[in-house]
């Protein structure tokens, strides 16, 4: 390996991991418009609760993108948005899509049918954004909370004055 290939290794290395574009709240934005445009087409195909419930879930993450205006995300909510994107709800969906409509409303050995299935699937998929999103919220109740408790002992009289 060459001098300068080791450089810039370590000056790679010095500036961190680099970023992922689909990682930016354009880009996450961007993906949940194409899964809601994805899920009104094949609405004539799901059961009418399902697409409820599957937009419900995407305006719950978009809703979580749109906390990055007043703070950047955290990278764990990044990688859960992502999940929930790119397989989680389109794989459910698209699972349920590829199967023979005459099977839809059968009872599986399970006790439900597909139908039934999916939106439990759905509705379990809407609960975890929901978590979320309420951790996001508790994380920036959280922050001001601290905020405050920093305010108060820097500009009120602290325990130590005489």
């Amino acid at each position: 390996m060459s001098l300068f290939h080791r450089a810039h290794d370590r000056a790679q290395d010095a500036l961190g991991p680099h970023e992922d574009p689909k990682d930016q709240p354009e880009a996450l934005l961007s993906a949940v418009f194409d899964l809601v445009r994805e899920v009104n087409r094949d609405a004539g195909k799901l059961p009418g609760e399902a697409v409820v419930v599957a937009r419900r879930v995407l305006d719950v993450l978009r809703e979580l993108v749109e906390t990055s205006t007043d703070r950047e995300l955290d990278v764990r909510a990044v990688v859960a948005i992502r999940g929930f994107l790119e397989d989680y709800l389109p794989t459910t969906l698209r699972a349920y899509l590829a199967l023979d409509e005459d099977t839809v409303d059968v009872v599986r050995p399970s006790g439900r049918t597909p139908k039934q299935s999916l939106i439990e699937q759905l509705d379990v998929l809407w609960g975890s954004a929901m978590d979320l999103l309420d951790a996001s919220r508790a994380h920036d109740a959280d922050a001001l909370m601290a905020q405050g408790s920093f305010l108060q002992t820097k500009f009120t009289g602290s325990d130590l004055d005489l």
